[in-house]
């Protein structure tokens, strides 16, 4: 079967199952959610039960009152906790960016390497490689050119000889 490709009805079919169960794993989802909510009211968030009398409603509602000015507070002790965490935050970051400017990084040197010292900074001591580069090398011997006094001869003649008109037709006729 894996070297054959799948019919597209039993990719169909199989897509509906996945379908199916997903749609189904859902639905439990939602249904344990909704259970949970309700536990959690009821465990959290009793029934209210208003009083008959004006005497125990006015109770009840200085205790509520109360209830509030104590949320409040605290409300109020955490906000300003979050806005002093805040300013230390803002100063940390100034502190952060002098201390970049202060510190720049030194400009990096070229550094002349083998190519063994190179591959062995790369792989580490323990990989031995010997590349010796210039072995392969061709060595080729300069030949000297040893011209002898009398072609060269007398320096100054050669530039009087060069000298006006003649010395050129004299140059063009040698060269050619």
């Amino acid at each position: 079967m894996s070297e054959k490709k799948m019919t597209s009805s039993r990719r169909h079919h199989l897509k509906s199952l996945m379908l199916g169960i997903a749609k189904g794993l859902l639905e439990k989802e939602a249904a344990q959610i909704e259970v949970d909510r309700a536990a959690y009211m009821a465990e959290n968030c009793p029934d209210l039960s208003l009083p008959g009398s004006t005497q125990e409603l006015q109770e009840f509602l200085k205790k509520l009152n109360q209830n509030i000015e104590k949320i409040d507070e605290d409300r109020y002790d955490l906000e300003a906790k979050v806005i002093k965490t805040d300013k230390e935050i803002d100063d940390l970051k100034i502190k952060v960016q002098d201390l970049k400017g202060k510190f720049k990084k030194p400009v990096l040197r070229k550094v002349r390497m083998s190519a063994d010292q190179m591959l062995q900074a790369l792989l580490g001591s323990k990989h031995k490689v010997d590349l010796d580069l210039r072995a392969n090398l061709k060595q080729v011997k300069k030949e000297v050119k040893e011209e002898t006094a009398e072609q060269v001869g007398d320096w100054r003649k050669n530039i009087e000889d060069k000298a006006g008109m003649d010395g050129r037709k004299k140059m063009f006729e040698s060269e050619a």
